[in-house]
């Protein structure tokens, strides 16, 4: 039994990153850390209520929500100069620094009765000042330890830590705000953080990590890299708009269950419970994909993802609209992880920390826009017509990607000659293409 799980182990596409040397001292806090977000997604919109004014509660929950994940956009943008030629351990750690100090000062404040609603927010956004660039951080980190072909499972074991403290986290959470209130939860949340810098900061050896050779790069702006990369550009806008158009459904979906099917808000937990279960699944799918094309396989789950939101607005039985939910979930996680490994294949390494943090300040912006833009839409076309809607314009935008790269795939295709061999695919003519 012993030799047998160990050649299972040593077969599977994960072996080489959690056998890694450098990636077994980090993936530890950095579960640990995710546990701690995934737990602070309760704690946060429920520290918020308990400390708003009652008449005012649905409009600071709003910004706790806003302050927590929006500012990281705004230190994408701001901070590029200062922090672009830093190593990826030290962008990682001092986010977890600067989250750990930010959100261990709320339980404190809130225990001597000094913690007002308006110090919170402002709480709140300084801690995620320098998320983006942490991300950036870890995800550098994992280009720079591993070889091209394990990128994409290295992000898929990332991203599926991440969906198990999403569906962990939560239930843990409220355990601790009954014996203990939001403040404790998010105490252990800046605990997990501190844990985390401790990991990057000491726990790995500075020259664990390889550096580029010609550095000179960094100087450039992440928006300025993307610019230079048609590759990246078009992969920027397609996460945009599909998470973009995907934002809607977070406020569609409850006004749908509550209104359009008078149920409970036990079904809407099970909406939700099907999406991350389907996400935790696949991440876990996520590592076998290597061997696929990764730009068609990134376009088709754009299309699927599409696809399966339809059930929700043309009517479909609950039970099957919760399936399709839940296979939607599936879909989450690959997206991420190709999307990511699209950007670590293209970018050139001086470049990749700045290109990464540009792109993580948009994704950071689609989502709550289109959530913004979700009330207008109900409004005006209903739940059903917007779920609808969100569901239709991601498959449209999916097809709308696959044209142009088959397009893109039959322009770069050299003229057949007696021995030839087909073209590259589009991948390895994206990643050509990407060069400078």
């Amino acid at each position: 039994m012993g030799p047998d799980l160990s050649r299972v182990m040593r077969s599977s596409p994960y072996w080489p990153v959690i056998s890694h040397t450098t990636l077994r001292r980090v993936l530890p806090g950095f579960a640990v850390s995710s546990l701690g977000d995934g737990m602070a997604v309760v704690a946060v919109s429920w520290l918020a209520i308990e400390l708003a004014p009652v008449a005012e509660r649905g409009v600071w929950v709003a910004l706790a929500a806003a302050a927590y994940t929006l500012s990281g956009a705004v230190g994408a943008l701001l901070l590029g100069r200062f922090l672009r030629h830093r190593r990826p351990t030290q962008l990682a750690g001092w986010d977890a620094v600067l989250r750990a100090g930010a959100l261990g000062a709320i339980p404190v404040l809130h225990a001597f009765g000094a913690l007002g609603i308006e110090g919170y927010v402002a709480l709140l956004a300084v801690s995620s000042v320098l998320h983006a660039w942490g991300q950036a951080g870890v995800y550098t980190l994992i280009a720079r330890v591993l070889p091209e072909r394990d990128h994409l499972v290295g992000n898929a074991v990332l991203s599926g830590v991440g969906s198990i403290a999403t569906v962990v986290g939560p239930p843990l959470a409220t355990l601790l705000i009954v014996f203990g209130g939001p403040a404790t939860v998010l105490a252990v949340d800046a605990t997990t953080f501190l844990v985390l810098a401790v990991t990057f900061l000491v726990a790995v050896p500075k020259d664990a990590v390889p550096e580029p050779e010609d550095d000179t790069a960094s100087r450039t702006a992440g928006f300025a890299v993307i610019r230079r990369i048609p590759a990246l550009s078009g992969l920027l806008a397609l996460s945009f708009v599909f998470f973009f158009l995907f934002g809607p459904v977070y406020v569609a979906l409850p006004l749908h269950v509550s209104d359009d099917l008078g149920a409970s808000a036990g079904v809407l937990a099970a909406f939700y419970t099907a999406f991350g279960i389907g996400a935790v699944l696949g991440s876990v799918l996520t590592g076998f994909l290597s061997r696929w094309r990764l730009w068609p396989t990134t376009v088709g789950i754009v299309i699927g993802f599409g696809v399966l939101m339809l059930p929700l607005g043309l009517g479909a039985p609950t039970a099957v609209s919760v399936v399709c939910f839940g296979m939607a979930g599936l879909l989450w996680p690959p997206y991420s992880s190709l999307s990511t490994t699209l950007f670590q294949r293209s970018a050139p390494s001086a470049l990749l920390p700045q290109a990464l943090a540009a792109s993580s300040a948009v994704r950071v912006l689609s989502v709550p826009l289109g959530t913004a833009l979700g009330g207008p839409l109900v409004a005006s076309l209903g739940a059903v017509g917007t779920l609808r809607l969100s569901g239709a314009g991601i498959a449209v935008v999916g097809m709308v990607a696959a044209a142009a790269l088959t397009l893109r795939a039959s322009r770069r295709r050299p003229e057949p000659a007696a021995g030839a061999t087909e073209s590259a695919d589009a991948d390895a003519g994206a990643a050509a293409e990407a060069r400078p």
